[in-house]
């Protein structure tokens, strides 16, 4: 059986003993930290496939890491949190946590919902395209190549991380907070301008007529759609 790493972050040290303590005897690799810019750092020296993130932290909030993350990385984020309120929950899941748990919450129900969101994770990961297809188009994300009618398509990094994410998630709505959280992370808020200009250059450059899209259609006051591959 695979020993996942878990990655801790929890201010309170009693607390964070404890769920290490755990995690360890349930056969997870476990580091812990106290710091959220520490916790950062951490995620791209472990590579963990699990996150276990209190919300409120002593150096920079939970909101934050959570952002920072998520603009690069899928890892499974489940926040363990005193906080009760449901706009703090909601909040949190809309930048991308996977989970949130209340304080004070039971071992086994825990565990349980730490054992659902690797799974979920390891289902996306094994369902994860590698090469999408539709009429003249062609990403290879591998390679992070995008080929129209034979020709390669230059895109910007910020271009390629917004077709990239519209086109593993073909003919699904993307809101326009969910595309900016998951390339530009928290920096520009809930600023649609940003994105809607991004989305205006890619379409200069792969759509035929950027009137008349073909690849990615606009979700009136919602978001924005590609049309899902062929492969």
């Amino acid at each position: 059986m695979e020993k996942y790493t878990v990655l801790v972050v929890e201010d309170d040290r009693s607390m964070g003993v404890y769920l290490s303590s755990i995690l360890s005897k349930n056969n997870y690799d476990v580091h812990y930290t106290r710091s959220g810019k520490k916790a950062l750092s951490l995620v791209y020296e472990l590579s963990p496939h699990l996150i276990i993130m209190d919300y409120g932290l002593p150096d920079i909030s939970g909101t934050e890491v959570i952002c920072r993350i998520r603009r690069h990385l899928d890892i499974p984020i489940v926040i363990i949190s005193g906080r009760n309120r449901e706009e703090d929950k909601v909040r949190a899941l809309d930048l991308g946590a996977d989970d949130y748990i209340t304080k004070p919450f039971g071992t086994y129900e825990m565990l349980a919902r730490l054992r659902v969101a690797l799974r979920h994770s390891c289902c996306q990961r094994a369902n994860e395209l590698s090469i999408y297809r539709y009429k003249n188009m062609m990403i290879d994300f591998e390679k992070r190549n995008i080929v129209l009618a034979e020709n390669e398509v230059h895109l910007t990094q910020n271009e390629y991380r917004i077709v990239s994410l519209l086109a593993k998630n073909g003919g699904k709505v993307l809101t326009h907070e969910y595309i900016i959280n998951k390339v530009w992370g928290c920096a520009v808020n809930d600023d649609n301008k940003i994105l809607r200009v991004n989305i205006t250059n890619i379409r200069r450059k792969i759509e035929e007529n950027p009137t008349e899209p073909e690849y990615i259609f606009t979700e009136i006051g919602v978001g924005y759609r590609m049309h899902e591959s062929v492969v």
